[in-house]
């Protein structure tokens, strides 16, 4: 990179922090004037009566000065406490937690139910794991499955999710996620301006017909600054630096308000009518992981930092229902050590993975979520993807792998002795491999880990590689919602006015790796967001 290319990308670095920074204080400046109105101005407009008896401390809640630690395993500092011991500068109906696509499409939801939001963001910039994905959303029925020629349905969609799962998620959550997907699409697009396209040159594992969108980068990070656009548009006051530590509940389990502090140490507390946890769950919390996922403790964490399980504490502490904590998604391609996602079109177009000794080790085609593991097992926790640059072609479509390619991750050479040779691999046993596969291609065939290798494209020069290892995404488990994305308690109860979306709630891929279909994170971060963000939207203007 020349000079003047550094240059350039500083001062692009420069104006976007600087937008940031006007973006942040002027949701700051909405904040002031909540608390700087108080009873004359703002909380008489957004406030319900009985909020504003709540807010003057006429609600006991729970008896004073017995705040339960939301944080006993995993987090301290995370806490309830008391309803009556809340002293709310400023109150909303509505306030979501998190502004990835989760809360990024809660907060447009409410808002459009008829109710004021204000969206809550721990970062300086809303990211979240959604930016660290592909982008890419399943849907089944949608317009643009339709202009592809795809016939595809919810129904189809949900056996999908069921039969990769093994019949261990609920079948009523599937078959909402599954018929709420594709209007929440078509609204993104045609209420928003979101311009999804279909992908449709290959086909993820799991899934029986093209179903995956997205935007034309194929970027997470595209797809949140798109929501986040929207929401901006739409007026919907977004305060970022603010880690929510506490929840305010009645005895019943009502959640009055949320406490909050900024990097500079100064606090406020916030009371709502409804909250809407969009925080994500708990793949950054070490101890959480050691206790729930004690396979991938010591993995790569491939998701955001943040995810420290906040919304899962706060629902135990409350009495809530979790499931499936053992659930998650990993991945086994992603570079190492240079940190980027590899598309797993690299092994579903035709790609094989190596170990060390230059040898397969697994059916790599059964899907990435469980490949994590296999990959982590292998010597040193890493392997090496094989695939052409016919495959590169397709790869290329995804930023991620243009990013790797950059950063010269991605080797290439003539003939499979040379590619030995650039990996420092065995070059007798490679070639060995590589031929096994074109014979196994050539009839196909069936191998010995079970990979079918049926109408797949021979690799052919220049083969390609890429030093990968296995990494856990996100975690799929946590707390139980109803149709309504309302926080269940153990007896099928909800709690009064507490909604779940994205990871933070318990998702569909069951209580291991292998349940992981493609797609299903962001599947329930959008789904779930619009129905938590509508329902808690209405609740609040009934």
């Amino acid at each position: 990179m020349g000079a003047a290319e550094v240059r350039h990308r500083e001062a692009a670095g420069r104006r976007y922090r600087d937008e940031w920074r006007c973006r942040l204080h002027r949701a700051r400046r909405a904040c002031a004037r909540l608390r700087r109105d108080g009873d004359r101005g703002w909380q008489r407009r957004l406030l319900p009566r009985h909020a504003q008896d709540r807010h003057r401390g006429a609600a006991p809640g729970l008896p004073r000065g017995g705040h339960r630690d939301a944080g006993g395993r995993g987090l301290r500092g995370v806490t309830i406490r008391p309803a009556g011991e809340a002293r709310f500068g400023a109150c909303v109906p509505v306030v979501v937690v998190g502004a990835g696509a989760a809360g990024l499409v809660a907060a447009l939801s409410a808002q459009e139910a008829g109710a004021d939001v204000l969206l809550l963001e721990r970062d300086a910039v809303p990211r979240g794991s959604t930016a660290l994905s592909a982008g890419l959303i399943p849907a089944a029925g949608t317009r643009w499955q339709r202009a592809a020629g795809v016939e595809d349905t919810p129904e189809d969609f949900a056996a999908d999710i069921m039969a990769k799962a093994a019949d261990e998620p609920d079948r009523a959550l599937v078959a909402l996620l599954t018929t709420h997907i594709t209007p929440t699409l078509e609204w993104l697009h045609e209420a928003h301006g979101l311009g999804f396209s279909l992908v449709t040159d290959f086909r993820y594992p799991g899934h029986s017909a093209l179903r995956m969108h997205g935007l034309p980068s194929r970027s997470g990070e595209a797809l949140v600054d798109a929501l986040r656009s929207a929401a901006e548009a739409a007026g919907i006051p977004l305060l970022c630096e603010t880690q929510v530590d506490c929840l305010f509940a009645a005895a019943d389990g009502r959640i009055a308000g949320i406490g909050l502090h900024r990097p500079d140490g100064s606090r406020e507390e916030i009371g709502c009518d409804a909250l809407v946890l969009a925080c994500n769950g708990y793949g950054g919390n070490r101890e959480l992981v050691a206790e729930h996922i004690p396979a991938m403790a010591d993995a790569l964490y491939f998701g955001h930092p943040g995810n420290q399980g906040d919304a899962l504490l706060w629902g135990q502490a409350l009495g809530a229902a979790t499931r499936h904590l053992s659930g998650h998604q990993g991945h086994g391609s992603v570079a190492q050590p240079h940190g980027i996602l590899i598309t797993w079109a690299t092994i579903t177009e035709g790609g094989v993975q190596v170990n060390a000794e230059g040898r397969r080790f697994s059916n790599e085609a059964h899907g990435y979520s469980e490949q994590a593991a296999v990959v982590l097992r292998q010597s040193g926790g890493v392997a090496w993807t094989i695939f052409d640059g016919r495959i590169a072609g397709i790869a290329r479509q995804f930023e991620d792998f243009r990013k790797a390619e950059e950063g010269g991750a991605i080797l290439r050479a003539d003939t499979p002795e040379a590619l030995a040779l650039r990996l420092g691999i065995p070059t007798e046993a490679l070639v060995a491999t590589l031929a096994e596969v074109a014979a196994l291609k050539q009839a196909g065939g069936t191998d010995g880990f079970g990979r079918r290798f049926v109408d797949i494209p021979q690799l052919a020069a220049p083969y390609c590689a890429v030093r990968v290892t296995g990494a856990l995404f996100h975690t799929q488990g946590g707390l139980v919602v109803d149709d309504a994305a309302r926080v269940l308690c153990p007896d099928g109860s909800a709690l009064p006015n507490l909604y779940a979306a994205g990871g933070a709630a318990c998702g569909v891929s069951g209580a291991g790796p292998a349940g992981y279909l493609s797609g299903n994170g962001l599947l329930a971060a959008i789904a779930l967001g619009r129905v938590a963000g509508q329902a808690a939207g209405h609740q609040v203007c009934r």
